[in-house]
């Protein structure tokens, strides 16, 4: 199978199996297609499931001729999230929350979307460390993106006891925090200090930026800020920097391998309306 296909690809497109797929750039390192094909395979269902480098300029024409070409549905990875949001129907309320979206259906020439980002870390968060999220203080890394978004309303809706967001971009950062005004919600700049303040009161810290994505890429935070108590989630599902960084200094860590496979599952279970068979899928993510 090609690492990608591309617009260029969907213009020309033929009948075929692939009627499923992930739209994004970069996609080249995505294991989806690997944890669906299984799924699909498993339910003895004929539709293949690939990756699609999409720009950002191109998602608008790439939905509109997946609609066209009979597909069943799609997720969206970065940089697509938020956009996405404005060109579906949005079927759930937390994705209005979120203010994003990760997965698409298309049925009857309409576009339906949901976000299965935020039930998905929750179940991720509950299986890499045995609590559950709504007993935590977070501080979310990179709280202005798609993933990040989701993350921060799925803690502001649970209930988390303290939420803190962390943005390059701080005015989005104090943007998402106000559309939670009744919760307790900090929007913190990404400097040392202020860092430093705030991580002396987290209890999860969780990294949503595409650090970690490119093998060189450097820590999100310095060593010295993280402490044995804390708990350490990345949404890159590779070794990390940051994975390494808590790991030095004892927090506990884990990767972004388990939200893969729920948010996967509810994807899933969007597109076809009947359980997914997850053993297989986590199988398929050789974990």
């Amino acid at each position: 199978m090609r690492k990608f296909h591309t617009l260029a690809d969907l213009r020309d497109w033929k009948p075929g199996p692939i009627r499923l797929g992930l739209l994004g750039d970069p996609v080249a390192h995505s294991l989806s297609p690997e944890m669906q094909n299984a799924a699909l395979a498993e339910c003895g269902f004929a539709p293949r499931y690939a990756r699609f480098r999409i720009l950002p300029n191109e998602l608008g024409e790439a939905l509109r001729l997946c609609a066209e070409r009979d597909f069943i549905g799609v997720n969206l990875t970065v940089p697509h999230k938020v956009a996405g949001f404005a060109l579906v129907e949005v079927e759930d309320q937390f994705a209005r929350q979120a203010g994003a979206i990760n997965t698409i259906r298309f049925e009857e020439g309409k576009l339906f979307g949901t976000n299965t980002d935020g039930p998905g870390f929750v179940r991720a968060i509950r299986e890499s460390f045995n609590v559950e999220l709504r007993d935590l203080r977070v501080l979310v890394l990179g709280a202005g993106g798609g993933a990040g978004q989701a993350v921060a309303a799925t803690c502001a809706l649970a209930g988390c006891p303290a939420l803190t967001l962390v943005n390059r971009d701080f005015t989005k950062a104090q943007t998402l925090a106000a559309r939670f005004p009744h919760r307790q919600i900090l929007a913190v700049p990404w400097e040392a200090t202020s860092l430093g303040k705030a991580l002396a009161q987290t209890d999860l810290i969780v990294h949503a930026t595409p650090l970690g994505l490119q093998p060189n890429d450097p820590a999100p935070l310095p060593c010295e800020l993280l402490a044995p108590c804390h708990l350490t989630y990345d949404l890159n599902y590779g070794p990390t920097a940051f994975l390494a960084a808590a790991r030095e200094a004892g927090a506990r860590a884990a990767s972004g391998l388990t939200m893969l496979l729920h948010q996967g599952a509810l994807a899933f279970e969007f597109w076809f309306d009947r359980p997914a068979p997850l053993a297989v899928m986590r199988r398929a993510l050789g974990f």
